[in-house]
């Protein structure tokens, strides 16, 4: 796309990904955007649960809600969610998102230039469809989006992940741990035993609870448990087994106190998930622990990070529950190996 044709670009529509992890991992991505569109006005649609990821981005200038349990949801929502968008009169939209559904929902709205990965069979739907070829789906995410913004002839620059908190998100972070007498002068450390896409991601309950007591022990750390409504009963189990104190915060914070809490964090260990792209994003020292999923294509794009996991012949199998049933690439992962990592990197 030459320099006339993103001058003629004035209001541009940014699909996001759907998950917390790739929504962080476009961040790059978006930022080349406004980059390319220094003077457009830039919209990211987004689903409710993304959407905190961008709402404080210098690069987005509104976030379009995607109400998918309520207004745009099922088909009649989605006709209804391309008639919204038609009214906004965008000039281009940039499909970050690669199911056919973003590329229908562009097309139905009428919007000029659509650019995307010409995967799910939506090239026909797309005015500038990007080839996705293996090697691209082999390289790191962060890369894997900039290469669409590539493939349209845009330029991208830094890879570096970026993630702007909202003030008011640090200031009820701040009040929580005063609400639970956490000691300002005792390096906090922070655990997340949970992930979505089914348990094969998970590392064990007791694991993560036989490290809170060690880390506890040997670094005089207070430990908080993060997870979401969802992780109430998990979050539980681990301070349960734990005999040291520790802070369950499963359901207790939005999306947005929780990234403000993992910025506060001297350490933070992790499964393969949202949260693990959260702490990459803030710099937060990070240690997470892979088995069934891809460590080269989705592990923490930061230099303060180390990944602990063990090879076994079927891993990464990509299963969101083990096949055979025992879960080894996990079960060989010892808390003496997590411990170790977390010291190292402190």
């Amino acid at each position: 796309m030459n320099l006339k044709a993103r001058k003629a670009i004035k209001r541009l529509l940014i699909r996001s990904t759907n998950w917390i992890g790739d929504a962080i991992m476009t961040t790059p991505a978006v930022r080349a955007i406004r980059r390319n569109f220094p003077d457009a006005h830039i919209s990211m649609l987004a689903k409710p649960w993304v959407a905190p990821v961008f709402a404080h981005s210098p690069h987005v200038d509104e976030i379009v809600n995607y109400d998918a349990g309520g207004r745009h949801a099922g088909a009649p929502g989605t006709l209804r969610l391309a008639k919204d968008l038609r009214t906004q009169r965008y000039d281009a939209a940039i499909l970050l998102q690669n199911a056919i559904e973003a590329a229908i929902i562009a097309f139905l709205a009428g919007i000029p230039r659509r650019i995307g990965f010409d995967s799910d069979g939506r090239r026909l739907l797309l005015t500038h469809p990007v080839r996705r070829t293996r090697a691209i789906r082999s390289i790191h995410q962060t890369g894997y989006y900039l290469k669409i913004l590539e493939g349209a002839g845009l330029s991208t620059g830094s890879p570096d992940l970026e993630l702007h908190l909202d003030p008011a998100d640090i200031r009820r972070g701040g009040q929580l741990l005063a609400e639970f007498s956490v000691a300002p002068d005792r390096p906090i450390i922070g655990l997340n035993p949970s992930a979505t896409f089914g348990p094969a991601k998970q590392w064990f309950p007791e694991r993560y609870a036989a490290l809170g007591d060690r880390l506890n022990q040997d670094l005089d750390a207070t430990i908080l448990v993060f997870g979401g409504p969802g992780d109430r009963e998990l979050g539980r189990s681990i301070t349960a087994q734990m005999s040291a104190p520790a802070v369950d915060l499963s359901g207790r914070t939005s999306l947005g106190e929780a990234m403000a809490l993992i910025g506060r964090c001297a350490a933070f260990v992790t499964n393969d998930s949202g949260l693990m792209h959260v702490a990459a994003a803030l710099t937060t020292p990070l240690v997470a622990v892979f088995g069934s999923t891809n460590s080269t294509t989705t592990s923490p794009f930061s230099h303060t990070s180390r990944i602990v996991r063990v090879p076994t012949p079927c891993s990464p199998c990509m299963q969101p529950v083990c096949p055979l049933g025992h879960m080894d690439c996990m079960r060989q992962v010892t808390v003496d190996m997590v411990a170790a990592a977390v010291k190292d990197l402190l």
